[in-house]
């Protein structure tokens, strides 16, 4: 068996739950996990495989206060991995787990997190695009910069490109947290 193991996996910040279920499958089997980097290649080392729970949380405020942030999930049994991306990672084997025992334990608390990751990830995301990228693009549209050659042309592209990624990216988003939202009513 090898010594270690690297996969590359994408998640959004709207998939935290998918990217914990991958990691508890890894675990199961054999593969523990020990680190991400970006752009999103996760790293493994071999273990005994068991059901292992992960969980990950998005909050800043909790980290800024990292010994008392987590001591309360150490105290509950979590044991914390590494901070990535703003997200803290924590895993507890299943056998340790008293029911439906999670880092939230109902949709109001998902719903915090979601909010935190809107201030802290979506929030700036909108400055650049209201600031940055929506007046480069009307200035490009006013100049008529795809008509002037090959290097205005592509500039007026890339943004155009930009503009359209971060469109679908705060859809993306807003529809996630709507659905996520109507689920816990």
């Amino acid at each position: 068996m090898s010594e270690y193991k690297k996969e590359f996996r994408y998640f959004t910040i709207f998939d935290y739950e998918k990217e914990q279920e991958y990691l508890s499958w890894m675990h199961e089997r054999g593969w523990k996990f020990t680190m991400v980097y970006f752009p999103g290649i996760y790293c493994f080392e071999p273990c005994k495989p068991e059901k292992v729970m992960y969980q990950l949380d998005y909050n800043q405020e909790g980290l800024a206060h990292k010994a008392e942030y987590l001591q309360m999930f150490a105290d509950c049994g979590w044991e914390y991995l590494l901070e990535f991306m703003g997200y803290s990672y924590f895993r507890k084997p299943a056998a340790e787990m008293k029911e439906d025992e999670g880092i939230f334990c109902d949709d109001d608390s998902r719903l915090d997190m979601m909010k935190r990751v809107f201030r802290g990830r979506m929030v700036p995301l909108l400055c650049i695009f209201l600031a940055v990228l929506l007046p480069q693009l009307s200035i490009q549209l006013t100049d008529r910069a795809w008509t002037q050659g090959a290097f205005r042309s592509s500039i007026f592209w890339l943004y155009l490109v930009l503009v359209i990624v971060y469109m679908i990216f705060f859809i993306r988003f807003a529809i996630h947290y709507w659905h996520f939202n109507n689920r816990r009513r």
